[in-house]
């Protein structure tokens, strides 16, 4: 089980937003490199960046910003945000960033993940972002009508490296991951799964690592490590304990 820190990055900045909602962001560090510098220093073990307003735009739009973490560190960095085609896919590969994670091009144009994984294997992830059920996409602003099981189930044989699977109703409000879909996901498809949305606490990282959840590849903390509710040094010491 890996515990991946997240910086999600809007204006050049590392924020947080409630429920993937823009106007809903708090600022946590003007400095992204800087943070990413930190997280590698505390013994993470993987990084997990998204270009928010890339998300939203369709293309990278926080290029200076993330150029600067992969410059700064060494651990891996997987990103997602506005990688909608083949071109800029290779581009962040061929810059260092170790897997890409495609969201609303998943749904629209499942055919460039297909092509995608089997060009750079174990380099392509698919961003599954679930309101209600259902995946979102445009950086969450437009809810489709395709299930995330459904999604998920399309890439059984396409090779891809991992599901990130996010309930938008519980991110960046801190209550919790939601285990009982994250888990039933990952008990019906054979990809990887990693949980995002809602860590809050050292409880949710106990859960984490409990039998239910074995199927489970990891999961992703944002606001909870930025605020402090979550120590860092105390959820890496349960995670190598539990590897042993």
């Amino acid at each position: 089980m890996i515990l991946f820190p997240a910086i999600d990055l809007k204006d050049g900045v590392c924020v947080r937003l409630e429920q993937g909602d823009m106007a809903r962001a708090t600022v946590f560090h003007r400095d992204p490199a800087g943070q990413a510098h930190a997280f590698e220093a505390q013994g993470f073990e993987y990084l997990h960046v998204v270009d928010l307003d890339g998300a939203f735009a369709g293309k990278p739009m926080n290029v200076r910003a993330i150029d600067r973490i992969l410059e700064t560190v060494a651990f891996p960095v997987q990103l997602g945000g506005g990688i909608r085609d083949m071109a800029t896919i290779e581009g962040w590969l061929g810059k260092g960033v170790d897997r890409v994670i495609i969201g609303t091009a998943a749904v629209r144009e499942p055919a460039l993940v297909r092509s995608a994984a089997q060009k750079f294997p174990g380099r392509v992830a698919v961003g599954l972002d679930a309101r209600d059920g259902k995946v979102a996409v445009k950086g969450w602003a437009e809810t489709s009508e395709l299930s995330a099981l459904a999604l998920a189930r399309r890439f059984e044989d396409a090779g891809v490296a991992a599901i990130i699977y996010t309930d938008i109703s519980r991110d960046g409000l801190l209550k919790g991951l939601n285990l009982d879909a994250t888990i039933a996901l990952a008990e019906a498809v054979d990809i990887p799964v990693i949980a995002s949305g809602g860590l809050a606490s050292i409880d949710d990282v106990k859960a984490l690592l409990a039998p239910a959840a074995r199927k489970l590849a990891g999961a992703i903390a944002g606001r909870a490590l930025y605020d402090g509710r979550l120590d860092a040094a105390e959820a890496l010491r349960l995670i190598r304990v539990a590897r042993v």
